[in-house]
C-alpha cells in the first residue's frame, strides 16, 4: 500500500523544483506546500538530497523497467529524452544543483542499461568476441552519456529527439558495418 504522505512530499518537491533551483528549496518550503509538519518529512526522508535521490532513482528505474531488451534502442532513449523535455525546468535545476558525481552516476546507469540491452540483442546476430562486445558497449555507453551531458550543459537547447536520432544513427550504422564484416569474414 503506498504511503500517501511520502507521495505528497515527493509531489510537492517536484512542483517546487519546477519553479525554483534545488538550492533554494528548503524542508520548510516542502512541508508548507504539502500541508504536513517537519516531523512527518523527517520520518520519510533524512533531508532534501535524500528526497531528491529517491525521486531520481525512482524515475530512472521506471524508464529502465519499461523497456525490454528486445525494444529498439531509440524507444528507451526517446522515453528518457521525452521525460527530460517534459520536465525541463526540474531536470535543469537538478542537473545544475545536485551533487554532480551522484547525478552522473544515475545517468551512467541509465546509459549502460539502454546500450547493453540493445547491443546484447544485436550481438546475437553477429560473430563478435566477448572482448569486442565489451569495448563496443563501453564506447556506445560513453557516446550516449556524453551527448546527454553535453545536451544538459547547453541548457537542453536542441530537442532531445534530435540527439536521439544522432546516437541511434551512429549505432545503427556501426552495427550494419559489423554485420557486413561478419558475413564476409573480415574484422
Amino acid at each position: 500500500m503506498p504511503n500517501f504522505t511520502r507521495i505528497a512530499i515527493k509531489n510537492a518537491f517536484v512542483k517546487l523544483l519546477a519553479l525554483k533551483p534545488l538550492n533554494k528549496i528548503s524542508v520548510k518550503d516542502i512541508v508548507e506546500e504539502c500541508g504536513i509538519n517537519r516531523n512527518s518529512f523527517y520520518y520519510h526522508f533524512q533531508d532534501v538530497p535524500t528526497l531528491l535521490e529517491s525521486i531520481v532513482m525512482e524515475e530512472m528505474d521506471k524508464i529502465i523497467a519499461d523497456y525490454s531488451p528486445r525494444d529498439p534502442i531509440e524507444k528507451c532513449l526517446r522515453a528518457a529524452m521525452s521525460y527530460a523535455e517534459e520536465n525541463r525546468n526540474m531536470v535543469l535545476h537538478v542537473y545544475r544543483y545536485m551533487d554532480r558525481e551522484l547525478f552522473e552516476g544515475y545517468l551512467w546507469r541509465v546509459c549502460e542499461h539502454i546500450v547493453s540491452a540493445y547491443t546484447d540483442n544485436e550481438f546475437q546476430k553477429l560473430d563478435v568476441s566477448e572482448q569486442d562486445r565489451s569495448m563496443i558497449n563501453y564506447l556506445y555507453k560513453c557516446e550516449c552519456f556524453g551527448i546527454a551531458v553535453d545536451w544538459l550543459n547547453n541548457g537542453m537547447q536542441s530537442t532531445g529527439q534530435e540527439e536521439v536520432e544522432r546516437v541511434v544513427g551512429f549505432i545503427s550504422n556501426s552495427f550494419a558495418d559489423f554485420e557486413r564484416r561478419s558475413k564476409y569474414g573480415s574484422r
